[in-house]
């Protein structure tokens, strides 16, 4: 089959390529679909997106109308794909789950460590040949508690690398996982009591509509005076103008984050000549208790390796006719 490969990276296309093994044809390119790029879909009968790509209902049906007909993510999310129209166009889609939690949670780690240590300015100051140590007075983890919201795949592993620390856990989630209440201590409570008890916060949930700014005004309200809010899972459950007063006001203590609400135009972009031009962003930037990766999280080999496998493993089920157990299929609709 015909494929196109939508934002691609030169870094996964090694990957992509080798899990591939010469089945299917394939073409990447660089630009994000959107309105514009569908047209470049032409003559091909599957294409692969990424999660800035756009996939709203006006470009599905373009794609429908070039002859499209099997959409695969390289993510685990699929906010950015208009599901319902897509099904009723009749479009196969699949997402990549579960591909490596622990390149998730383990950059959620560091993100934690950076900021509790003060590893960025340690590193900046010994840079610039200062090694004094009075800015640099950090914290310890064991005995933190941490809430963690959601406890997926992701949040699962980030319970069992933070019962290691010695943390007391608190989480929540609509479907607790009682092997980590028997086995790491976990603790299952309402989002208000985690967010008043917690010392640390880390997000590990999809975007949905009930999720959007699910941390907003109120609730960074409840948090401990001084707490630090790890999101490595997208930007718009956060609510920025209320994290902005937040950090100015230090009821925040420190923010860690792979993402951000509004990344499309800016994330996996060089901007360093034409600057920025999203004030939001800046600010955020221009506190030392924040650091802000570019939705790097998922760049491990393994995890890379692991979505190129299942791509390609999902367009291999979509040609044959099987049944493709990552099919985003009727039922995720009503979710």
């Amino acid at each position: 089959m015909k494929l196109l490969v939508y934002s691609a990276k030169e870094f996964e296309i090694p990957f992509l390529s080798k899990a591939n093994k010469d089945v299917h044809t394939i073409t990447y390119t660089k630009d994000a679909l959107d309105f514009e790029t569908a047209i470049q879909a032409l003559n091909f009968k599957a294409i692969s997106i990424f999660s800035g790509d756009d996939a709203s209902s006006v470009v599905l049906e373009k794609l429908w109308d070039m002859g499209v007909r099997y959409i695969l993510t390289r993510s685990t999310g699929f906010n950015n794909i208009r599901i319902k129209p897509a099904y009723q166009l009749g479009f196969k889609v699949a997402n990549v789950p579960n591909y490596s939690p622990h390149a998730i949670a383990e950059h959620s780690i560091a993100l934690l460590l950076s900021l509790a240590r003060k590893i960025t300015l340690a590193n900046s100051q010994v840079h610039n040949y200062n090694f004094l140590l009075d800015n640099l007075m950090g914290v310890n983890l064991h005995g933190k508690t941490i809430g963690i919201i959601g406890t997926g795949n992701i949040g699962s592993v980030m319970c069992k690398i933070m019962n290691g620390f010695g943390c007391k856990i608190l989480a929540n989630d609509l479907k607790p996982n009682y092997d980590l209440v028997e086995f790491c201590g976990v603790k299952y409570t309402s989002l208000e009591n985690l967010c008043r008890k917690s010392d640390i916060i880390t997000l590990h949930i999809p975007l949905s509509y009930d999720n959007h700014q699910l941390i907003n005004e109120k609730r960074l309200g409840w948090m401990k005076k001084g707490a630090i809010l790890i999101n490595t899972s997208r930007g718009a459950i956060v609510e920025h103008k209320a994290l902005l007063k937040a950090l100015e006001t230090k009821q925040l203590g420190a923010y860690g984050a792979d993402v951000y609400e509004k990344e499309k135009g800016i994330f996996f972009k060089d901007n360093s000549s034409s600057g920025l031009k999203d004030e939001q962003l800046k600010k955020l930037l221009s506190f030392s208790n924040v650091i802000l990766t570019p939705h790097q999280a998922f760049v491990t080999e393994e995890a890379l390796e692991r979505i190129a496998e299942i791509t390609i493993q999902n367009l291999n089920e979509f040609e044959k006719g099987k049944t493709c157990k990552n099919e985003l299929g009727y039922e995720t609709l009503i979710l």
